[in-house]
């Protein structure tokens, strides 16, 4: 059986904790940052995890992850 691709999009978007759990940064933080406020941007700098429903489908796409 031939080795299975990577998606290559999503494995600069996604990372592994030690956990397990999939991190991933936040949206909406590279343009109109005017309009944002400073509270809403510095919240925006931290990373995320992935929400359980999705993580499935990103495992399936990452499969050395």
């Amino acid at each position: 059986m031939p080795k299975m691709k990577t998606n290559r999009g999503a494995a600069k978007r996604f990372k592994a904790t030690g956990s397990g759990k999939i991190k991933r940064n936040k949206a909406y933080s590279s343009h109109i940052l005017t309009k944002k406020s400073t509270k809403q941007k510095r919240g925006l700098r931290k990373s995320g995890l992935v929400d359980p429903s999705n993580a499935k489908t990103i495992r399936k796409i990452l499969p050395y992850m």
